[in-house]
């Protein structure tokens, strides 16, 4: 029983699957069970997995030596979902099945014991990639983590058995799934500056830190940003899911175009919050990727952790860096902070003494490091809200009317930049801006006086732009300079030193 088959196959690489040619040689010699071509674990383990699943099949496993080859054998290949394409490929080299069964196909799949295929993380990713190569994507039956695409054949197969009778039924289209409508901001009495700050960032994609005592409001107003943030596009739609789909993350949200909200513990590690392990998966960062990051108490942050967001906050990927090469993930968010303006929480409140010492406010305060806080473009002051204001909650500024807002910004700026023939940089952004002379001097003498860097010049700039914005402004004026650099040199609750 001698003979040789290839079957398409794939591994993921990042959030792409990159194809992989499986190729069994079934030949003469001491009988074995060889996989080479760089596998992991998870690959050589298929062996087992292979060996229960086709006699539970019913078919039989060759008595030869058998040779698997995953090429191109310089290419780290990772996951269970060779155990299907692997065992194809026996049944054909060895006759068992029609080989016709396999051809113009990419087959991945994880085998139980009994035989079933099991679906595997990233099964979009595998989807694109059989798309590109113009195959047919056969898989387990798991119409939640597939999605309708266009010019891409998919049919699902239950069992290795299935291979008997050629009969791979098409998967159904994915629906979105109905989500649970996103918490109101018109739950949130008073704190108009909060809300300001929240619906500027969301006009413009700022980060936006809140600081101030505990149970001020801090991470009830950071819930409800996604509740003002435009649905995703189709495009922007895909690509996060496909981030969470190779992370093994529902996705069906993502789908009917909400944006993703993320908020990991203080505890996080900087694999889980930044991506990375063996293979890199992504991390928060990337899950987050067209929608919003919120890191809640974050000078709890380990300072490694905290610092190693600030090059995803600048270029919107994450470069992971390992000996076989470099993976880069999407990370394109939306960061909102909240902290506590002191250990004990209380230094600046007017109705709660603090405890603590300024020695160990300024301590608390800098494990966030300045080179972070740099990147944030407002910070903000929350106050804890008058018992009256609490008792009249529901009769806040609703969501609706928020949205509404930022959509408007985002539309106006959006035929500005057109009209302007598009371009990014901080040149681009200053002649946007349109400054009078007068207002550019009082710019530049505010910037001296706080001794802000070239970031953070930009940056409020960029503040003052989405603000005008949001009036339909065509050109910055000293109002909306004010108010920006308002929202970045606080002097409230939380300031020292």
């Amino acid at each position: 029983m001698f003979g040789r088959f290839a079957v398409q196959g794939a591994t993921l690489r990042g959030v792409e699957a990159v194809p992989v040619d499986v190729e069994v040689v079934v030949g003469s010699g001491m009988p074995a069970f060889c996989i080479v071509g760089m596998p992991d674990a998870a690959v050589q383990e298929a062996r087992e997995r292979v060996r229960a699943a086709l006699r539970a099949g019913g078919f039989s496993m060759p008595n030869e030596r058998v040779v698997v080859n995953l090429a191109p054998g310089a290419l780290r290949k990772t996951g269970s979902g060779f155990d299907l394409p692997i065992a194809v490929g026996l049944l054909a080299a060895t006759g068992q099945v029609d080989p016709r069964l396999a051809e113009g196909a990419l087959i991945v799949g994880e085998l139980s014991l009994e035989g079933a295929v099991r679906p595997v993380d990233g099964l979009l990713a595998y989807a694109l990639c059989a798309r590109d190569l113009g195959c047919a994507l056969v898989c387990a039956d798991a119409p939640e983590r597939l999605v309708a695409i266009d010019g891409l054949e998919q049919r699902a197969v239950r069992t290795i058995a299935d291979f008997r009778t050629g009969e791979f039924p098409a998967l159904a289209s994915r629906r979105p799934s109905r989500t649970l409508p996103a918490p109101d901001f018109r739950d949130v009495a008073g704190q108009d500056m909060a809300k300001r700050a929240l619906q500027v960032a969301a006009a413009g994609r700022h980060g936006v830190l809140m600081m101030g005592p505990p149970g001020s409001g801090k991470t009830m107003l950071a819930s409800r940003l996604p509740s003002i943030l435009p649905p995703l596009e189709e495009d922007e739609a895909l690509e996060a899911a496909l981030i969470h789909s190779v992370a093994g993350e529902e996705m069906g949200a993502l789908l009917g175009g909400v944006r993703p909200f993320r908020s990991p513990h203080h505890s996080a590690t900087t694999a889980g919050l930044v991506g990375g392990g063996t293979p890199p998966r992504p991390g928060e960062v990337s899950l987050a990727h067209q929608g919003v990051l919120f890191l809640d108490e974050l000078p709890e942050f380990r300072p490694s952790v905290l610092q190693g967001i600030r090059q995803p906050m600048e270029s919107g990927r994450v470069t992971v860096t390992r000996a076989d090469g470099n993976v880069s993930f999407p990370a394109r968010f939306m960061l909102v902070a909240a902290a506590n303006p002191c250990p004990c929480g209380y230094f600046g409140d007017d109705e709660h003494a603090c405890t603590c010492t300024p020695a160990q406010v300024s301590a608390y305060q800098n494990r966030i490091g300045g080179p972070l806080m740099d990147r944030i473009d407002l910070h903000v002051d929350v106050r804890r809200s008058a018992p009256r204001d609490v008792l009249g909650t529901g009769g806040g500024t609703s969501s609706e009317d928020m949205c509404a807002a930022v959509r408007g910004a985002r539309e106006y700026a959006s035929w500005r930049r057109a009209r302007a023939g598009g371009g990014e940089g901080p040149e681009t952004l200053v002649r946007s801006c349109a400054l009078a002379p007068a207002d550019e001097a009082f710019f530049e003498d505010a910037a001296r006086a706080a001794c802000m860097s070239g970031r953070a010049i930009m940056r409020t700039l960029a503040v003052a732009r989405t603000i005008a914005d949001m009036e339909e402004a065509a050109s910055v004026g000293r109002g909306h300079l004010c108010e920006a650099l308002a929202f970045r040199l606080r002097e409230g609750v939380g300031a020292c030193g």
